[in-house]
């Protein structure tokens, strides 16, 4: 399991923390540039449950609460739009026409915070696509991993599972149940996760792009309580189903093997 998103706000730091505490084994992928990565940082660091991987970002998509880059906004102006900050979007993004020089400075800058705030990296993956939307894109994320001696979330056949993203709030257990019942066995299945608290912070966020969900901050909200339930019920111990995260997938495969999942452009 790969939760993204941590660190992007409070609510779902809060979240993060919850599901640690509960003793779930997953992968938690940090967004450095946000606000609330230092108390990420504070949750993720002593957590023996979880490994720690980079969500290289990009792009800012909410209304009213906008990033920008770690590297400095004079670095890489050209990821940037007149106030400072990342694009909402991959199209407004490439049609700026960012610097693939630019791109190197900003992916770095954020693996360097990350390493310097004491937390341990395991992988990298990219918030959006963004970062391996273009060939020329993702070698520069290939370069970076083997240059840090990173895994890449997807580089090991993983099989990506339905997500509960876009179900309805109060069918998303049941959906997790569905998923774990279906399972491949033998091989690596991944489940991206999106989770939250429902908070007034979480609620007030309003998605940019046309596929942002409506009540947001809800569905968050009920994929944290759709695995903590599963936890709680024993629901991965009933199926014989080993949680790992990618600190173990990194020390059981070589990172030499990894290999590009581009067919499926993410």
């Amino acid at each position: 399991m790969r939760c993204d998103d941590i660190g992007m706000s409070h609510s779902v730091n809060l979240a993060t923390k919850e599901l640690i505490d509960a003793g779930l084994k997953f992968s938690a992928s940090v967004m450095v540039p946000c606000g609330w990565f230092d108390e990420a940082v504070s949750i993720l660091k002593d957590a023996d449950n979880v490994s720690i991987g980079i969500h290289l970002t990009l792009n800012s998509g909410w209304k009213n609460y906008r990033w920008g880059p770690v590297a400095g906004v004079s670095k890489v102006p050209s990821l940037v739009d007149s106030l400072g900050y990342f694009f909402p979007s991959r199209a407004k993004f490439f049609a700026n026409n960012p610097s693939l020089d630019e791109v190197e400075i900003e992916l770095r800058a954020q693996i360097e915070k990350a390493i310097k705030s004491g937390l341990k990296i395991a992988d990298l993956d990219y918030h959006m696509g963004t970062a391996v939307d273009k060939p020329e894109m993702r070698k520069i994320v290939e370069k970076l991993a083997s240059e840090y001696k990173s895994a890449i979330s997807r580089y090991f056949g993983e099989d990506d599972v339905n997500s509960m993203y876009s179900i309805p709030i109060d069918s998303k257990y049941q959906h997790l149940i569905s998923v774990l019942d279906s399972i491949s066995t033998h091989k690596i299945n991944l489940l991206v996760c999106h989770i939250g608290k429902d908070t007034e912070e979480m609620s007030a966020l309003v998605d940019q792009n046309e596929f942002g969900l409506k009540e947001m901050s809800k569905h968050r909200n009920a994929e944290l309580l759709a695995l903590l339930k599963a936890v709680s019920a024993g629901e991965f111990e009933k199926r014989k189903i080993t949680l790992i995260n990618y600190k173990d997938v990194k020390n059981h495969y070589s990172l030499g093997k990894m290999k590009s999942p581009s067919e499926t452009g993410y």
